[in-house]
């Protein structure tokens, strides 16, 4: 452990707003056009691999891969490219995309069919081959995940489930709806990568998912663990130390302690994908919030624009004060509705206006509650101060850059202080070299 980091892990007891939990996925109808960005993953972004005019069927490849640390994007329809274009993506940056407009035939591309996996090499090919990235919100390229460089050292596999924003229950569904796939999914991956042991983390507030999925486990080396029902427990580091008690160091990744994560969701595409072939094209998610009509857990395809999915739940009740890509606590806000549903999305969420207006902040009273609540033991009242002089020295000693942005400190604080954006900007001060 860090001589300047206390691992309190505590969190936050935020409200849980699972209101979709029992609410059985519904799959949307095909939207008058799809909008596939080339960058809906971490890493290099894709290159079109189309042109205006072509003719494209579903899981036919339409962006390229830009990099070993990229993936591939396919359409989730058949029909014609009618544009290439660029688009405004979640965090401001111009993006590529490639617009289709549906024939409505919902053609398979010839090409598509299960792959041929015998080995390590194979799987993490067809694993790249289906375009897969992480589900559970980073996008980060999964068959880079399922390549560490120490893999004979990697003895546990650890599956996601804690599901720890308030509002989304996407991943409760899958636990609920694709048991089967779920349980394939991570006996595929032991299987190819020749881990021991796998461990489950469920939040103990998704009690039929956990009870599903002890009932259908048929082999003794995974298990399912219920968490703490304490944001943020999805967090990677905080969930490796509950399921395994192993502290990834600072800096490090998973693959330093022996673990490689999966999001639920992720897992069970692989099973799927090993299945029939069919890459990623379409994604469960939630939409919900206090202006939402129709609440409901969705299966859309990717790039459908954001407005078509709201009118398939009945459209707004009001005028809404704020829409979000993912959850309340770590979502992005949606600056246009006609921005498209990416890969990583697990929920839509609208909220009022009066449900979005932010808090007046007044002075810190250095009560230390973001000290004490702060998963990995950094001071964000200090980080903010050394911000706001243009410390970067006293940043790099209180660990800034290892913030993950879970909003937690900005949550629990009395002052209603806005911690988290300061330390956002903190990070890329110190990218800067002390610039603002």
């Amino acid at each position: 452990m860090s001589n300047f980091l206390r691992r309190s892990a505590q969190g936050a007891g935020v409200p849980h707003e699972k209101g979709t939990s029992n609410l059985e996925t519904v799959a949307m109808p095909l939207p008058s056009k799809i909008v596939l960005s080339m960058g809906q993953h971490i890493g290099a972004p894709a290159a079109p691999a189309v042109a205006k005019g072509d003719q494209v069927y579903v899981g036919t490849v339409v962006g390229k891969a830009g990099g070993f640390v990229s993936a591939d994007i396919h359409s989730g329809v058949s029909g014609t490219v009618t544009e290439i274009t660029t688009i405004t993506a979640p965090n401001g940056a111009a993006q590529q995309a490639v617009v289709i407009t549906p024939d409505g035939q919902q053609t398979v591309d010839p090409s598509i069919a299960p792959p041929q996996v015998t080995d390590m090499k194979s799987f993490v090919d067809a694993v790249r081959a289906s375009g897969l990235v992480g589900l559970g919100g980073a996008g980060f390229p999964t068959a880079v995940k399922l390549s560490p460089k120490n893999l004979d050292e990697i003895d546990m596999l650890v599956i996601n489930g804690a599901e720890c924003e308030p509002y989304i229950t996407s991943d409760n569904r899958c636990f609920i709806e694709d048991t089967h796939h779920v349980l394939n999914g991570i006996k595929q991956v032991m299987k190819y990568l020749n881990i021991a042991k796998c461990v489950i983390g469920i939040e103990g507030n998704k009690p039929e998912a956990i009870a599903k999925m002890k009932s259908a486990i048929d082999n003794p080396a995974i298990e399912v663990k219920t968490l703490p029902c304490r944001y943020p427990q999805g967090a990677e580091k905080v969930l490796i130390e509950t399921c395994t008690g192993r502290e990834v160091p600072f800096p490090g990744l998973p693959s330093d302690v022996g673990v490689i994560v999966m999001n639920v969701t992720s897992v069970a595409f692989v099973s799927k994908y090993l299945e029939t072939g069919m890459p990623l094209t379409t994604k469960r998610l939630t939409v919900d919030g206090d202006i939402v009509k129709q609440p409901k857990n969705v299966e859309v395809i990717i790039g459908t624009p954001i407005q078509e999915l709201l009118d398939f739940c009945g459209g707004l009740t009001a005028e809404p004060g704020k829409i979000l890509y993912g959850g309340p606590m770590m979502g992005t806000c949606v600056a246009d509705l006609s921005q498209p549903i990416l890969k990583n999305n697990n929920a839509i969420l609208a909220f009022s206006q009066e449900r979005a207006k932010l808090p007046k902040a007044s002075n810190c009273i250095q009560c230390g509650r973001c000290v004490n609540a702060c998963p990995l033991g950094l001071a964000a009242k200090d980080i903010v101060v050394a911000f706001n002089k243009g410390n970067v020295e006293l940043l790099n000693q209180l660990h800034a850059d290892l913030c993950m942005s879970c909003g937690t400190c900005s949550f629990v604080c009395p002052a209603k202080r806005p911690l988290t954006p300061s330390i956002a900007l903190a990070k890329i001060m110190m990218k800067n070299g002390g610039k603002k």
